[in-house]
């Protein structure tokens, strides 16, 4: 017997025509999963957007029928399946309207822990490129980010390989079903992976790598992270897609400039020259602008002589008024500021003694 309302979920991503926009649209109508599936087609056709067409659709048998087939599948090679209206999907995506509405994870990884860095670059870089990425990864060590590529050639691989040596986690995000894996020379890396971290996508277990599912993954590689950093790329291509979903989730990217007409360094100086990503030349200044390094903040008589708040500071104060408490990335979002100006400003709230931090990097506002 399987658990119905899992059964339903995976149903909703097997209705053609319907992707995690019109899904969510369909579960915010209806009440619920198990909803749409129980609502008659003639309710659904009132529902915009849906039509008669998808509402047929909704009510066929395939949809639940390879449901059934693809929980076989992911109980015979133990792989979680993260909703977004669970707790267990990540925070960091679940605000985002195009973020998958199913994600298959097989590993281990804690894809809401405290410090996400995704990684992208050439899958051909130079000889500097690599020792940049490895040496960033190396110097990230004590702070025990999670670790997030393409499991690509090139950069991502690098990035996947040095975190593994110095005992990171890491997560590579795939375009295709977790019963493949592109490029399969790659198999042996994504094996240690699931013990150190592991193998994410949004397909269901056996589907086959498309063109169009690369960019489509490039979201979540962006989406799921604080930090985004592009070591090297040319103006083209999937690190410069990754790096405009990054700028469009208001996320921090960084970029490794080069010398001027080196193709290799063309789209990291594009980037930083159209303010699109800060230059970066080592892990030390990711970590003072995502604030890792930060102190505890004063307590007692000092909270008393900050009072006296900025008009951003204000802003943020008002976000929290009206909630028990909020994560950051929903402030981000909310606020339409990056992440390191938001964790700059709670910072600055925390000195002031106005919030206070949560575990998993929420706020509330003090008494």
């Amino acid at each position: 017997m399987h658990n119905d309302s899992l059964l339903q979920k995976i149903a909703l991503t097997k209705i053609p025509k319907v992707g995690p926009v019109t899904a969510r649209n369909l579960i915010s109508y209806c009440g619920s999963v198990e909803a749409v599936f129980q609502t008659p087609p003639k309710e659904l056709r009132k529902i915009p957007g849906i039509g008669e067409q998808l509402a047929r659709y909704v009510h066929a048998p395939d949809p639940l029928r390879l449901a059934e087939a693809e929980i076989n599948q992911l109980n015979k090679n133990q792989i979680q399946v993260l909703f977004f209206l669970d707790d267990n999907y990540p925070t960091r995506l679940r605000a985002f309207p195009d973020s998958p509405l199913l994600l298959y994870l097989q590993g281990n990884a804690d894809l809401n822990t405290e410090k996400i860095v995704s990684i992208v670059g050439t899958r051909q870089p130079s000889s500097h490129g690599l020792a940049f990425c490895e040496e960033f990864i190396a110097q990230l060590k004590d702070y025990q980010p999670l670790i997030v590529s393409g499991l690509a050639y090139g950069i991502d691989i690098c990035a996947h390989r040095k975190a593994l040596e110095v005992g990171l986690s890491t997560l590579g995000i795939v375009a295709h079903g977790l019963e493949h894996l592109y490029p399969p020379s790659h198999r042996s890396y994504a094996q240690k992976m699931k013990t150190q971290g592991g193998v994410l996508t949004e397909y269901g277990y056996s589907t086959t790598a498309e063109k169009e599912f690369f960019p489509m993954r490039n979201r979540i590689i962006a989406g799921l992270c604080d930090a985004l950093l592009v070591v090297e790329t040319n103006t083209y291509g999937g690190s410069m897609i990754t790096a405009q979903f990054a700028n469009d989730y208001n996320k921090d990217v960084f970029a490794v400039p080069g010398r001027p007409k080196d193709q290799l360094s063309a789209g990291c100086n594009e980037l930083i020259k159209n303010h699109q990503a800060h230059l970066i030349e080592s892990a030390a200044e990711l970590v003072a602008m995502l604030r890792w390094d930060a102190g505890i903040p004063p307590q007692g008589i000092q909270q008393e002589l900050f009072r006296e708040l900025d008009t951003e500071e204000k802003n943020i104060v008002d976000l929290l008024h009206h909630c028990d408490e909020k994560g950051i990335d929903a402030l981000t979002i909310e606020a339409r500021k990056s992440h390191s100006e938001i964790a700059a400003l709670l910072l600055q709230l925390e000195f002031k003694g106005v919030v206070r931090a949560l575990p998993g990097k929420r706020y509330l506002l003090n008494p």
